[in-house]
């Protein structure tokens, strides 16, 4: 066999079957699990996605704004299409599609062009600008690129154009929300402070979550408590907007105006400290008022410390329907918990949520066997083994931070557990472990609505028993030789 240049060509050496079944049962064992965990140059399968994604999804939380990706179009439409799988909504973005001219000379000149081209054609009440690796690796100067922009006329002086650097090879989609997150606050709150003012609002940021069910259960928590409060990057319309015929690009979002005054507002909240963590620094120093930064309120225990720190900060007293419907959340977890009790987990994610799920396993008597995330740290890692050690059923738990989705399949092949808590993309390792995988997470592609379930407050603690231990009850009733299973004549 020979090419047009005369050079011998190797034929490929065809694998046979005896070879991929051996490899096949090779990549089950302990010594497989120890090569795999040695290794350094590769990611395989990683549990997040890129910091631009994140700086999508932040931008779609206010009002009349535009995302602008200045990078590749190809970047762009990664973005978009994870979002639009995700939610099954529009995900409207642009980009300025950069190519190997921009690479040469700088993106200059295509991010004034598409700027102009947005604002002709998409009418934004802002734009948030935030970049692709193209322009990160060059070196492109955003701020001189977007005074240039004013100083010619392309950007009026009064529209908003908050930006963020958010390169895709570093960070994670959470460091890319916190850093447009922060742009947008830094850009719209500008000599909005006033001295002796206080609008009377919490300021409420819910972080990464991509549970539009999330948004609506904190707020219907606050409107519980008579509370007003803003919601600072607010998706919960933006992706769970009525289907009535007529299209919106921008729908829902936090109102500009009061995203403005919102530096004004009584006290902040954040509970996401892992994924806010440069904004909530930054407005502990700059906004009025009190600040505080909880978990997220997944599981019994950690709604008790929200709701308990929303009636400090406000000086109410927990509303009754709110005790109420924890007596009903505690009543399922009672009813349910056999099904769960001394149950093995794998679970993995983002930090914020990954600290959640373990705690409401924990809080179920299950014990998460394998807790993974693959862009974690020093401080998180203590934080999860405290959690374990806090609780008997941590006992033989381990934790395993900057690993993969691959990693994680050693784990349960060579240490097997009942079940997986993560997104999609961990179907083929619970899969080839044959147990089910809870989609808690994002994103969740291959399931329809998960996303409108709230899994947060004692609402969320009801969803997710009921989820679980449902699942659980279908393998038995599908696996089990007794016939009449739970049922008496």
């Amino acid at each position: 066999m020979a090419n047009n240049l005369g050079l011998t060509v190797k034929p490929v050496t065809p694998t046979t079957p005896e070879e991929e079944a051996r490899v096949a049962a090779w990549i089950d064992t302990a010594e497989y699990r120890e090569k795999n965990f040695a290794r350094q140059a590769l990611v395989i399968n990683p549990v997040h996605a890129c910091q631009p994604l994140g700086a999508e999804l932040a931008a779609h939380g206010f009002e009349g704004t535009l995302p602008f990706v200045h990078g590749s179009q190809g970047c762009a439409s990664y973005y978009r299409s994870t979002l639009n799988r995700h939610f099954r909504e529009p995900a409207p973005a642009v980009s300025d599609s950069m190519t190997e001219d921009g690479a040469v000379f700088g993106g200059q000149a295509n991010l004034h062009e598409g700027l102009e081209n947005a604002l002709a054609l998409y009418k934004p009440k802002m734009i948030a600008v935030f970049t692709s690796c193209m322009p990160e690796i060059i070196g492109d100067d955003l701020t001189a690129f977007l005074k240039n922009a004013r100083t010619k006329g392309i950007v009026p002086k009064e529209l908003p154009v908050p930006f963020a650097n958010t390169p895709s090879f570093s960070g994670t989609h959470t460091a890319g929300y916190d850093a447009m997150l922060l742009a947008i606050l830094q850009t719209l709150t500008e000599g909005k402070r006033v001295e002796g003012r206080c609008t009377g609002k919490l300021n409420f940021i819910a972080g990464f979550d991509a549970n539009t069910g999330n948004y609506r259960e904190y707020r219907r928590i606050f409107e519980a408590f008579g509370v007003p409060a803003t919601l600072l990057a607010d998706i919960s319309e933006s992706f769970d907007s009525p289907n009535d015929g007529t299209y919106r690009p921008y729908p829902g979002g936090t109102p500009l105006l009061e995203a403005a005054d919102s530096i004004n507002g009584k006290a902040t909240l954040t509970v996401q400290p892992y994924a806010t963590a440069k904004t909530y620094a930054w407005l502990k120093d700059s906004y009025a008022g009190r600040h505080a930064a909880l978990p997220m309120p997944i599981g019994i225990g950690r709604t008790d410390a929200f709701l308990m720190k929303v009636a400090e900060l406000f000086d109410k007293p927990v509303p009754d329907a709110l005790r109420a419907e924890r007596g009903r959340a505690v009543d399922a977890m009672t009813d349910a918990q056999q099904y769960m009790h001394g149950k093995k987990f794998a679970v993995y994610g983002d930090p914020d949520p990954l600290l959640g799920h373990v705690a409401f396993l924990l809080e179920m008597g299950a014990s998460p066997r394998h807790v993974l995330c693959s862009k974690g740290s020093k401080k998180l890692e203590k934080e999860l083994q405290a959690l374990l050690d806090g609780s008997p059923y941590g006992a033989g738990c381990s934790v395993h931070m900057n690993r993969d989705l691959w990693h994680m399949r050693s784990l349960l092949m060579t240490d097997p557990v009942d079940a997986m808590i993560g997104d999609t993309h961990g179907k083929f390792a619970a899969r080839d472990a044959k147990i089910p995988l809870f989609r808690f997470g994002f994103p969740v592609f291959d399931r329809v609505n998960k996303h409108r379930a709230p899994i947060i407050g004692y609402q969320g603690v009801i969803n997710m028993v009921t989820e679980i231990c449902n699942k659980f009850l279908d393998v038995r009733d599908e696996t089990c030789e007794e016939r009449f299973f739970e049922m008496m004549r």
